[in-house]
């Protein structure tokens, strides 16, 4: 009996260790803390901090790493200063392994993650989110123009040089003067363009340019909430000129091999974001102004994601 009681203590403080060592093993076992980095504009920074809180709901630990540029961006990744990012699909052929072969969205994806699985980096899947470029204009001109493809634009283009009803396009200036960018544009659509048609401006002007009659037409990204905040009408390609910009989460390895967990709740979430999905938010923060934290939070806690 004695001995009993005297073993009663040590017996509670087992039972008690070995509930919470099975609690312990129950848990999710998360590294140290994941860095997260994100580009210098609106959606990167809503990508960014929609997927910081989704996750921090789950138990990671994010710090985020924001505005950097596109190659600082992809060299951190590289040298693991860096575990995941939001790329795109057009960058990392592009930009990342300087292939300039149009391809569909689905052998964009399959390449790029094909060519960046040897260094580690795994492209998981995709969000149906295409950011590309585009050309746009007014809802009200393209309709009274019967401008509805970057054909009709070539065509109406041509038809007004040299009479006072020119043309004015806007662009910034990096498309203006990048190799891959207006000139080869123009050769492929017969876009005759003289150099005081082409105005080169800051890429967050051109939506306001376009609205306010400043440029007849203008370069956009197709998912910024200004496209359908100023009722602006995304031309379509209809020749494929713009390579696919499908947003794709991209992690390195040895993070994935330590949250083994982690490409899931990725996965999850990217198959929430398309390109309405996303519009809607840009102009929350674009247009309304609104914190990027509060825009994200609303959007998670309306999926019931936290």
């Amino acid at each position: 009996m004695t001995q009993a009681l005297f073993f009663s203590p040590w017996r509670k403080l087992a039972r008690r260790a070995l509930t919470l060592a099975a609690l312990l093993s129950a848990a999710p076992a998360f590294a140290a803390g994941l860095i997260l980095g994100s580009k210098n504009f609106t959606e990167q920074h809503l990508l960014s901090d929609i997927t910081t809180q989704y996750l921090g709901s789950k138990g990671y630990q994010v710090t985020q790493k924001a505005d950097l540029a596109t190659v600082i961006l992809r060299n951190a990744l590289e040298n693991r200063q860096l575990d995941l990012v939001w790329d795109y699909t057009g960058t990392g052929l592009i930009i990342h392994h300087g292939i300039q072969k149009k391809m569909s969205n689905e052998e964009a994806y399959a390449t790029v993650k094909k060519l960046d699985e040897p260094l580690g980096l795994i492209w998981l899947n995709p969000a149906p989110l295409n950011n590309t470029y585009a050309l746009a204009m007014k809802r009200e001109r393209a309709e009274a123009e019967g401008v509805r493809t970057l054909s009709d634009l070539a065509r109406r283009v041509n038809e007004n040089n040299g009479s006072s009803k020119r043309w004015q396009l806007g662009f910034d200036m990096e498309f203006a003067g990048r190799p891959d960018g207006l000139k080869p544009m123009q050769q492929l659509y017969g876009m005759e363009l003289s150099r005081p048609q082409i105005r080169q401006m800051d890429p967050g002007l051109v939506y306001n340019a376009i609205r306010d009659g400043f440029v007849d037409a203008g370069l956009v990204y197709t998912t910024d909430g200004r496209v359908k905040g100023f009722d602006l009408v995304v031309l379509q390609d209809d020749m494929g000129y713009f390579p696919a910009y499908a947003a794709t989460p991209v992690v390195r390895r040895d993070t994935l091999e330590r949250n083994p967990g982690l490409a899931d709740e990725l996965n999850k979430l990217a198959a929430l974001l398309d390109n309405d999905t996303m519009s809607e938010l840009n102009a929350k923060v674009d247009i309304e102004h609104r914190p990027v934290k509060e825009v994200a939070s609303e959007f998670l806690r309306q999926r019931g994601l936290i």
